[in-house]
């Protein structure tokens, strides 16, 4: 090396460091041969095997070309994200998602937008996406309804058409697939998951292979699941899960949101797999989960319980800090259930003792302390204008709803302290809707708000923004059960002290609550 010399007068070099024969010395073939195997086939061309070409002198290597893939969806309520929301519209997902998995598994997707319900339309679309593409895929349209045209059409677009409609799955039991003149056509059911996890289990591998792709590899756990999950015998079922540590583990909570709820995919950490046999999966059954990333990333803290609107205000300032926060929704009862075993931090709840005329420390037991939270109205919602709750009391209100039998109540999930409100309210009535349990305040606003339901029981700050009357019942204690022995994790100590700083206190009390 020259930095290890130095001239020394006329014609003479000083070495510095010792040499050996060969030192510093390439020979051919000492890194490839001739003969020997550069790239095999299947391997995917980076940065790394683009080196070695060029450290070959090869410009130009045979690759397999990304299949082109064009994606239609379907449905005269589809607007594209961006566009103003008619009513009874709702926004296109499945084209986005669809068409961002496609790129993601080695395919070149071309999105053509959204096509109405009308016969015509629809086939000269298709028409067109298979004079281009190696592949088409559409989701929606493959049901029974009379607006369900996608898989009507398929018989004239060529040979031999419809290979399977209907499978075992669930979610996706209306996937169709078909193949015309050589080329696959893939009809996806409507409802988001549904059409992701079709896609993924029988699109994917065949996708994988056009693109010259290895199959997939997906990364597994193995997990406790905590509470008894509900199958459909005949039909192999997906349930999206998110993990927490627990004492012996990973724990595995299913979302429950339903194969129309886009969000379950963003917020869960994989799926597990209910066999077509079994019609249900057992509390403490240990379960095999498929991750959705190679890596899963446990929370550093983990909140099982009650819904509030104001947790997100307490849990931001951590968010910002770069702790991973996970809120899991399953009720008081349940996050209480959730903590005695270990699986969270902090669970939160709102339970009246009827004995005790307090709320939530008669339902501590050892192991578990108080962390006082905030107070907030829980009262009956309804549409302004409504002559049946105008002007009357909580107890008046529901009297008049139950003595009206077209008045359709909006209930909450078993479990939900707002639940045992209801259940003291309504003295053993079971109104129409009382079945209808949605898990969140939000929604039982959004229920009465577009007239699905035309009352229900939530917190004043979510009437107020939903634009609803409110009739308040009772100031709740909304506070955490805290695991003592979780006590001096940092992400614990971190949200206690975002609990009792100046900028939660104000931001809880703009949004309508009354710090503890």
């Amino acid at each position: 090396m020259v930095e290890h010399t130095q001239p020394a007068g006329s014609g003479a070099i000083d070495v510095r460091r010792a040499a050996s024969p060969g030192q510093f010395v390439s020979y051919a073939g000492s890194d490839i041969a001739r003969g020997e195997a550069l790239l095999r086939a299947g391997t995917i061309i980076g940065s790394r095997e683009i080196g070695m070409l060029a450290a070959c002198g090869i410009a130009e290597v045979i690759v397999a070309r990304k299949p082109r893939v064009a994606v239609i969806s379907t449905g005269d309520e589809l607007v594209q994200p961006g566009q103003p929301l008619a009513p009874a519209a709702i926004y296109d997902t499945n084209g986005a998602i669809v068409a961002a998995a496609i790129d993601e598994n080695g395919g070149e997707a071309s999105f053509l937008g959204a096509v109405a319900d009308d016969e015509a339309k629809l086939e000269s679309a298709m028409r067109r996406a298979l004079t281009d593409a190696d592949m088409l895929v559409l989701s929606g349209g493959t049901s029974k309804g009379a607006g369900d045209l996608s898989h009507r059409i398929i018989g004239r677009l060529g040979k031999p058409g419809i290979i399977a409609h209907g499978v075992a799955l669930k979610p996706g039991k209306p996937l169709c697939l078909a193949v015309c003149d050589g080329k696959p056509v893939v009809i996806l059911p409507g409802f988001p998951t549904s059409a992701m996890f079709t896609f993924h289990d029988m699109i994917v591998p065949v996708l994988r292979r056009m693109a010259g792709l290895p199959p997939r590899s997906d990364a597994k756990v193995s997990a406790t699941v905590p509470v008894r999950i509900a199958s459909e015998l005949g039909r192999t079922e997906f349930v999206m899960v998110s993990l927490v540590d627990g004492k012996g583990g990973l724990i595995a909570y299913p979302s429950g949101k339903g194969s129309g709820a886009i969000t379950s995919f963003a917020q869960a950490d994989g799926f597990l797999r209910i066999d077509a046999l079994a019609d249900q999966m057992p509390a403490g059954t240990e379960a095999e989960v498929t991750l959705f990333t190679p890596h899963v990333r446990v929370p550093d803290l983990v909140i099982i319980g009650s819904h509030c609107t104001g947790l997100d205000l307490v849990t931001a300032p951590l968010a910002r800090a770069g702790l991973a926060v996970r809120s899991i929704a399953v009720g008081s009862l349940g996050g209480l259930a959730a903590a005695r075993r270990g699986e969270c931090d902090l669970a939160p709840i709102h339970l009246f003792d009827d004995k005790s005329g307090t709320y939530n420390t008669p339902y501590l037991v050892q192991g578990l302390e108080l962390v006082p939270g905030w107070r907030r109205m829980q009262g009956i919602v309804f549409r302004n204008g409504d002559g049946r709750f105008e002007g009357l009391g909580a107890k008046e209100a529901v009297a008049a709803a139950l003595a009206d039998p077209a008045c359709i109540m909006v209930n909450r999930n078993q479990g939900a302290g707002t639940r045992i409100l209801i259940d003291r309210l309504l003295g053993g009535a079971r109104p129409e809707g009382y079945w209808n349990q949605p898990r969140s305040h939000n929604a039982v606003a959004a229920a009465v708000a577009q007239h699905r339901a035309d009352w229900g029981m939530t917190i004043a700050p979510v009437a107020h923004a939903s634009g609803l009357g409110f009739i308040p019942l009772a100031e709740e204690h909304y506070d955490f059960a805290l695991v003592t022995v979780r006590k001096q994790r940092p992400a614990v100590q971190a949200f206690i002290d975002a609990l009792g700083s100046d900028e939660a206190r104000t931001a809880l009390e703009r949004a309508g609550f009354r710090p503890a």
